[in-house]
């Protein structure tokens, strides 16, 4: 966990940047692995409530301890992928915070954004601390070397901004890489963009990426036959040579259209 002086700054940035939200009122807060409570207690100062999710159950008796405390925390056992988080909300609009493990970035990442099928989404903003050369990837923007499918599908649902670079002496432990605060703010570039089947869109951005050194008509010969995703990259203003790297978010749903149409 980051020392005093960084988990302050940290909470600084995260409440300087939920405070410009939308929706107004009382705020609900998700934590996700809340471990002895530091950030908790800092969530809980500005929150109407906070659902304080832990999966080690030997961090759970100090926690419920500290919650009691606190008097607007709900301590909750579990594994923050296998849980349904709106439910936790219990219907309310809500915002995350966490820390997560480096091996499991991608996951939770996915997790937060595409929620329960058919539910709707309740989820407002994500602030999540990371390793700062994931944190890139989720920023990165067309046309540079670290835009790749984890950068199209987090910016399809929210917009990402890397608040906070953190170097590694900020932890105890220090991890052996730098870190970032990361805000993933709801909604995304994809609800400008008409795309009526965002599974199936999310798919055709995988399959789009699936062979990053090839180019997007390469990888695009497992969707159509390769005639014709030569002349759809022609009718969608796409270079003919164009990697997926180098294709926005619009080019790329007019091309799932033209895909998902047969034309």
């Amino acid at each position: 966990m980051a020392n005093a002086g960084w988990r302050e700054r940290i909470a600084r940035a995260v409440f300087a940047a939920q405070a410009g939200l939308e929706h107004s009122g009382e705020r609900l807060w998700i934590e996700m692995g809340a471990g002895h409570g530091e950030m908790t207690a800092l969530l809980a100062s500005q929150a109407s409530r906070v659902v304080a999710v832990e999966l080690d159950s030997r961090l759970l008796p100090p926690l419920r301890a500290l919650a009691a405390q606190l008097g607007n925390v709900t301590v909750v056992s579990g594994d923050v992928l296998s849980l349904d988080l709106a439910e936790l909300a219990g219907g309310r609009r809500f915002c995350v915070y966490g820390n997560i493990p480096y091996y499991i970035t991608s996951p939770i990442v996915h997790h937060l954004l595409t929620g329960s099928t058919g539910k709707p989404r309740r989820l407002e903003a994500a602030f999540l601390v990371m390793q700062l050369e994931v944190a890139v990837r989720l920023t990165a923007r067309p046309g540079c070397r670290e835009y790749g499918y984890l950068s199209a599908f987090t910016q399809f649902h929210a917009r990402s901004e890397i608040l906070l670079r953190i170097p590694p002496g900020a932890f105890r432990p220090p991890p052996k890489v730098a870190s970032a605060l990361v805000a993933l703010q709801l909604p995304g570039e994809g609800a400008t963009l008409g795309v009526r089947d965002e599974p199936a869109f999310i798919e055709f951005l995988k399959g789009c990426f699936a062979q990053k050194r090839k180019t997007l008509r390469n990888n695009l010969r497992a969707m159509v036959p390769p005639a014709r995703a030569e002349v759809l990259l022609a009718w969608c203003g796409i270079p003919r040579e164009a990697r997926a790297e180098q294709v926005g978010l619009p080019e790329m749903a007019r091309l799932f259209a033209r895909v998902q149409a047969g034309a």
